[in-house]
Formats: structure tokens, C-alpha cells, sequence
């Protein structure tokens, strides 16, 4: 029963509709491609950036901290101790480890 109630509520859905796409087909002329231009030309047209020098500088110390944040991840996840102890216990039981 429950398999035959979900085939029919995703049949269903098939035929709801859904304004925000309807509304964007009706606003595009059938066979117009909006037209490529080059970046340096747009923004050329947005004018000057609301970031300052003081926006700039937090931006730059954020994208610092975060470079430096990923390069103490980086190297081994444990320990010289750790990784002997894991060693020890792969070797301690052979057969599960497909040897």
C-alpha cells in the first residue's frame, strides 16, 4: 500500500506548478541569448568599490589567519606515540587487517 501512495504523491508533484520558473520563461523572448561581455567592462560600469583601506586590511589579516589555520592542519593527525600504538594493535590482530 505505502509504496502505491508514494508512486502517486511524486505522480503528483508533476503537476504542480511552480510560479517563479513560469514567470521566468513568460519574462525570456523565445531564441534571445543575453549577449557575453568582458569583466573589465562591467565593472568599469559598477563604479568604485565600497571597500576601503581598513576593509582590505581585515580582509587580508582574516584570509592570513586562515592560511595559517590551514597550514598547522597540515602534517601528520597523531603523534609519534600514537601512530606506535595503532602500529602495535594492526599488528596484534593480522586477520583483520586482510593478512
Amino acid at each position: 500500500m505505502r509504496p502505491a501512495l508514494i508512486a502517486v504523491l511524486v505522480l503528483l508533484t508533476g503537476c504542480a506548478s511552480f510560479p517563479e520558473v513560469e514567470t521566468a520563461q513568460q519574462g525570456r523572448v523565445a531564441g534571445v541569448t543575453p549577449a557575453l561581455v568582458p569583466m573589465a567592462g562591467l565593472l568599469a560600469q559598477a563604479g568604485p568599490g565600497r571597500a576601503n583601506a581598513n576593509a582590505r586590511d581585515a580582509l587580508d589579516a582574516r584570509a592570513g589567519g586562515l592560511r595559517a589555520r590551514a597550514g598547522a592542519m597540515r602534517g601528520p593527525v597523531h603523534d609519534a606515540a600514537t601512530r606506535a600504538r595503532l602500529a602495535a594493535a594492526i599488528a596484534a590482530y593480522p586477520a583483520l587487517m586482510g593478512g
